[in-house]
């Protein structure tokens, strides 16, 4: 079992930046795949980026490539989401997530046991 806390959510102006944090415990972050998710009011959890066991491989999704940069600290046991260029659009609850089986890359939330509580972020225009 690990246990995931999300930080850094805020409210920025469009075209700022915010960096969110996911802090893990419970058991050997190494183990765990990472990524994020994010759920606008009224829309489907979307899958927006996620990482290997060993931060060697990424996926973003198009909406967010070239903004965000996903990366993680095994050290620190702490998964960041670094977004730039924030949009209107980017407004959402931001969700942590981890996963120690299968492939590193997954979009269905059910591929993920492990959620954070979220995090707000809120781009105004």
């Amino acid at each position: 079992q690990v246990q995931l806390v999300e930080s850094g959510g805020g409210l920025v102006q469009a075209g700022g930046s915010l960096r969110l944090s996911c802090a893990a415990s419970g058991r050997t972050f190494s183990s765990y795949a990472m990524g994020w998710f994010r759920q606008a009011p009224g829309k489907e959890r979307e899958f927006i980026a996620g990482i290997s066991w060993v931060g060697g491989s990424t996926y973003y999704t198009d909406s967010v490539k070239g903004r965000f940069t996903i990366s993680r600290d095994n050290a620190k046991n702490t998964v960041y989401l670094q977004m730039n260029s924030l949009k209107p659009e980017d407004t959402a609850v931001y969700y942590c997530v981890a996963r120690d089986s299968g492939s590193w890359y997954n979009s269905d939330p059910r591929a993920y046991p492990y959620w954070g509580q979220g995090t707000q972020v809120t781009v105004s225009s």
